[in-house]
């Protein structure tokens, strides 16, 4: 099949021919506009080339810093703060398991032993790791088993987890300081927070029984009665569950 050339289109009137003629003007006028603004651009560039390439540098300088900072500091702060961590967190653990000598242990673990940090050194020195954020609660726990409840709930509000199962005991280890303290209203407002943090068949009915009585001592007993009620209702195969009728009927009766 032979193939042929399209011949140009030819104006046939005088005012077609202006038409394209007016077409082409603005045409070329689009373009020159467009070599106007792009030598003002590179004008713009080369009157601030140090100052654009000190911003660039700058941002550079920064990615490269923090890049840094976590591989070469803050990594090794962080596997030397854990090595510190576990001699504390030995006698930690064995106050939790050892009733009879739990206050000594706890004191070790929290003030160290034979040249070793305890915890409260590590919070101090190694502020910002996560071997740190692990003392707090360590701390906080500790000072609460010694009938320091203050300095328990300082320490213990400091500690930050999204952790399952950790964070409702955190929690619920402020809302028993409280409750050892008096304030009542407070203690039951970190008990809710408790069993809100996290729904799981271990904390969750545990948190609901303790935020369950301090309504009760706050006469506040249709919240009492809806958080037994959740235990025998989601939670009947829980420790709390054996006793929750008798706690219910008491909130009943007491509307």
């Amino acid at each position: 099949m032979a193939t042929y050339k399209k011949r140009g289109h030819k104006p046939k009137t005088t005012a077609e021919q202006q038409g394209l003629d007016q077409q082409g003007s603005t045409t070329a006028e689009v373009f020159n506009t467009l070599d106007t603004s792009a030598s003002k651009t590179e004008q713009w560039v080369a009157r601030n080339q140090t100052y654009i390439l000190g911003i660039i540098g700058i941002i550079a300088v920064g990615v490269l810093g923090y890049l840094g900072y976590q591989q070469f500091i803050q990594q090794p702060r962080e596997a030397t703060a854990s090595n510190e961590l576990f001699f504390p967190m030995q006698y930690f653990r064995q106050a939790q398991q050892d009733a009879v000598q739990a206050d000594s242990l706890y004191n070790l673990a929290l003030n160290g032993a034979e040249g070793k940090y305890g915890l409260l050194d590590i919070i101090s020195e190694y502020s910002g790791t996560e071997a740190a954020n692990l003392a707090t609660y360590a701390a906080g726990v500790s000072y609460l088993n010694l009938n320091q409840y203050d300095e328990a709930i300082d320490y213990l509000e400091d500690f930050k987890t999204d952790e399952a199962m950790l964070g409702p005991v955190g929690l619920g280890a402020i809302g028993d300081a409280f409750m050892q303290l008096g304030q009542t209203d407070d203690a039951l407002g970190y008990y809710e927070k408790a069993f809100k943090h996290n729904t799981n068949n271990f904390t969750t009915p545990v948190y609901l029984h303790k935020a369950g009585i301090a309504a009760m001592k706050l006469e506040q007993f249709a919240k009492a009665e809806q958080y037994f009620k959740r235990i025998k209702e989601e939670f009947p195969q829980s420790s709390q569950a054996s006793g929750v009728d008798a706690l219910l009927g008491m909130a009943q009766k007491a509307e």
